[in-house]
């Protein structure tokens, strides 16, 4: 199939990808646009990854309040540069992280971030739950370690499913930024306040 330049104008538009890299795309899908984006954005996060050891010192700390200032939600996020601290594609990100943290409450930046005792405690819960269920003994470490992986996709930002698109976790999310910008991107801290929540002595 001929690959025109009007097609390669609009994959380029649509993932901000490089003209050789659309082109590639499109080659490799023969000319399937859907087929071609899935391509881009394929090689765009392995590319991403890689990205992850470099050092992020610029960015914004993104503030929102949510349902009449009853949730309110602040969060830092970082990239490598300015230029990159100052784009709407990184804003964009930056607002849609906050809106998660809104919307789905996470305690933990990072599945490491959790405490061991606190991942102890939630496997003494779910090994009880399981024995109150009846499960065998023989199994119940196996229920034990997939209930704890439940718990970390409930509990962990990066873990979580993005609110807009359950098919995508916000590590994702952010990994298609970092394949857009080409730069690392990373949550270093954020903080979220619900109106009449009890504070802690």
């Amino acid at each position: 199939m001929e690959i025109t330049t009007d097609m390669i104008k609009e994959l380029r538009a649509a993932t901000g990808a490089g003209v050789l890299d659309c082109r590639k795309a499109l080659t490799e899908a023969n000319g399937d646009y859907q087929n071609a984006v899935d391509y881009l954005r394929e090689k765009g996060l392995a590319t991403a990854a890689k990205r992850a050891g470099r050092d992020v010192f610029e960015g914004m700390i993104e503030l929102y309040s949510h349902g009449g200032g009853r949730v309110g939600v602040m969060v830092e996020v970082n990239c490598e540069t300015d230029f990159v601290a100052r784009s709407e594609t990184f804003r964009n990100l930056a607002h849609e992280i906050a809106l998660q943290i809104a919307a789905s409450a996470p305690l933990y930046i990072t599945a490491q971030d959790i405490p061991a005792e606190v991942l102890e405690h939630e496997a003494e819960i779910a090994r009880a739950r399981a024995k109150e269920e009846g499960k065998a003994d023989k199994i119940l470490d196996k229920i034990v370690a997939g209930r704890l992986e439940k718990f970390k996709d409930e509990v962990v930002l990066l873990r979580q499913a993005y609110i807009r698109d359950d098919s995508l976790t916000i590590e994702k999310l952010i990994l298609q930024t970092v394949a857009a910008t080409g730069e690392n991107i990373l949550v270093r801290r954020f903080q979220r306040w619900e109106l009449g929540e009890r504070l802690d002595d």
